[in-house]
């Protein structure tokens, strides 16, 4: 069996000034050798979601698994395809460009992960504000082995309506209804503005994810993030930050819980 989902890359306001990561921005992607600006990985990501359902059913909401790595970059006006194919080992997951070369690659399934229990969980869960003052995330001051500073995110229906419309082009009532679900592209992308409420740094790139749903998220006011920061390291001049996440409910159920990876300052394009 296999499923399918086409999409054209877009990315709004590329340019703009107050841009969260710079790296979607073109001056700054081009700065780090990219041709234009780059689409966000999660966002990539969340494309794939009608494939996986289409697949896998409504139950990889509440009790399913994702397992990417983000390959290559992904340029508005890519023509991208999502392919979930069943194969002996279970599932795969590629998004493709026009040109057949996979951005996203990965895995999928039902139940729990065989990783899922290597994730740590924080024992920090009521959510903190943010600092007034926030250090620079470094290899030297990352908190290796630490449990990182709990967030709350406010997502209302409306916030849900927006986001699947906007982002992912999906108008499934799954995401829009009066019992909407939250996006599953949604939740991966909490993990960077986690990082982000204790910690400050420059443009990044989103390198891999491991995504495991653990209960319906069902829209309410928000949610808390929080989690447990494992490691910073350096491979091939790029500084790599990698944390685990879980995403909690108004009244404390844990939805999902996820390891992200990202390239906090990546090396910059040879001159």
């Amino acid at each position: 069996m296999t499923s399918t989902r086409t999409i054209t890359a877009f990315l709004d306001g590329p340019d703009s000034p107050d841009i969260s990561n710079p790296i979607h921005s073109t001056d700054v992607a081009q700065q780090f050798g990219f041709k234009a600006a780059l689409v966000g990985g999660v966002t990539v990501y969340g494309w794939c979601a009608p494939a996986i359902l289409d697949a896998l059913g409504e139950r990889w909401l509440e009790d399913g698994w994702a397992d990417i790595a983000f390959r290559r970059p992904v340029y508005p006006g890519d023509e991208m395809t999502a392919t979930v194919a069943e194969i002996p080992e279970g599932w795969s997951l590629e998004m493709t460009n026009g040109a057949g070369a996979a951005c996203i690659r990965g895995s999928v399934g039902l139940g729990r992960a065989s990783w899922f229990d290597d994730l740590q969980r924080s024992s920090r869960t009521t959510a903190e504000p943010e600092p007034a003052s926030k250090p620079e995330l470094t290899l030297e001051s990352a908190p290796t082995d630490q449990d990182l500073r709990p967030m709350w995110v406010p997502f209302t229906l409306a916030d849900a309506t927006a986001y699947a419309l906007e982002k992912q082009r999906d108008n499934s009532e799954r995401w829009t209804g009066p019992d909407a679900l939250i996006h599953p592209g949604w939740i991966a992308a909490r993990m960077t503005p986690f990082i982000k409420h204790s910690y400050r740094y420059g443009p990044s790139i989103h390198a891999r994810s491991r995504i495991q749903h653990l209960a319906p998220a069902r829209v309410g006011s928000g949610v808390t993030v929080a989690g447990h920061f494992l490691r910073a390291y350096e491979d091939n001049g790029h500084h790599f930050a990698e944390y685990d996440g879980a995403v909690l409910s108004e009244t404390g159920v844990e939805l999902a819980r996820i390891r992200h990876t990202t390239i906090f300052r990546p090396r910059p394009a040879k001159q």
